[in-house]
Parts: C-alpha cells; sequence; structure tokens
C-alpha cells in the first residue's frame, strides 16, 4: 500500500526529467528560474517524506529504497545536465569545475553498488554526520548553480572580473561537496572492505 511519504519520493522521481529539460536551455533565465523552484519544491519534498515517515511510524521498504535513489537520481541529473550545458565552468580554472561535480557523481553510483552488495550480507551502513554535510553542500551548490543562471545580472566585481554571485557560491561549494564526497566515499569503502574477504 503507498503512504503519503512513498507518493512524495515518487512524485520528486516524477520531476526529473522536467527539472533537467528546463535546464537544457541555457540563456533561457526563466526556464532557469522555474527549475531553481522546482529544485526547491523537490528538495522541501525530501525533508517532508522523511519527517511524515517517522512521525506516523510507517518508514516502509519501499520508502527506505525509493528515498536515497531518488535523491541521487536527482544529483546526477542535474550534474550531468549542468556539465554539458556548460555551467559548471568559472573564472580563473574554466571546466575544471566538471572534475568535481564527476568526483561526485562517481561517489554515488559507488556508494550504491556497495550499499547493494553490503544489503545482501545484511550489513547496514548508517549514514554518518558528514556525509550529511556533503548533501547540504551538494544542495546549496546545484541550486546556486541554477539560480545563478536565472539571474544573470546578480553580480559582482572583483580583480577586475564581473562575477555571479550565486554561481561563484554554487562553484565553491560544489568543490566543498568533492571534498567531503571522497572523505565520505572513503569511509564507506573501509567498512565495505572488511567484508570483502
Amino acid at each position: 500500500m503507498l503512504t503519503l511519504p512513498n507518493i512524495l519520493t515518487m512524485s520528486r522521481i516524477a520531476m526529473i526529467p522536467l527539472l533537467a529539460a528546463l535546464l537544457w536551455w541555457p540563456g533561457w533565465h526563466a526556464g532557469y528560474l522555474a527549475a531553481f523552484a522546482l529544485y526547491c519544491v523537490m528538495g522541501i519534498t525530501d525533508y517532508f517524506d522523511g519527517m511524515l515517515a517517522r512521525q506516523s511510524g510507517r518508514v516502509s521498504k519501499l520508502g527506505i529504497f525509493l528515498d536515497p535513489i531518488a535523491d541521487k537520481i536527482m544529483v546526477v541529473s542535474v550534474i550531468l545536465v549542468l556539465a554539458a550545458m556548460g555551467v559548471l565552468n568559472g573564472p580563473y580554472a574554466g571546466d575544471v569545475h566538471v572534475i568535481a561535480g564527476m568526483t561526485i557523481v562517481i561517489r554515488e553510483i559507488a556508494v550504491s553498488g556497495l550499499r547493494e552488495f553490503l544489503g545482501g550480507l545484511q550489513v547496514s551502513v548508517p549514514v554518518s554526520k558528514l556525509a550529511k554535510w556533503k548533501t547540504t553542500f551538494q544542495l546549496i551548490s546545484l541550486g546556486s548553480l541554477i539560480l545563478g543562471e536565472g539571474l544573470p545580472g546578480w553580480t559582482m566585481e572583483a580583480d577586475g572580473i564581473v562575477h555571479n554571485v550565486p554561481h561563484i557560491v554554487g562553484l565553491i561549494s560544489l568543490w566543498g561537496a568533492a571534498v567531503l564526497t571522497v572523505i565520505t566515499g572513503w569511509d564507506y569503502l573501509r567498512v565495505g572492505l572488511k567484508h570483502m574477504d
């Protein structure tokens, strides 16, 4: 039986193609603002589906399965589309910011595979506080990068270069997320290696 939290999670998955479509047109500022609004709605549903499941005491197996998948699909989809559209580009470093994005994508795939492997051994890997910080940096980063494309006039000048403020915040927090991604990914891998004799 479907519960409200599961419906919220599935609605988040269903919104991902629309989010990707809105991000596909660089220079369409209204589209990026709509994408930012949709991204925020998806983040809110992520918060509420977990909260409602815990409050009602109806944490389902379907919810446990779907929730992390929905998060990973959203993050990976946004990173791939932003990279394809040239949004992961910045002053001084150019396209090197794509490396931070791909680090996050690789970690999401690797950790999903590791969790599946450990699940077969009935070993659970709890989410650490550092992993929650990584998720926070990721969400801020991707939201800021989307918002920067929607608000191209929100700028400041430094070193004679005009910078889009949300875009710079997005790139800096993307690297923060990438660093935390490597640390937390290594933590998960260490746990997994103990069960790979």
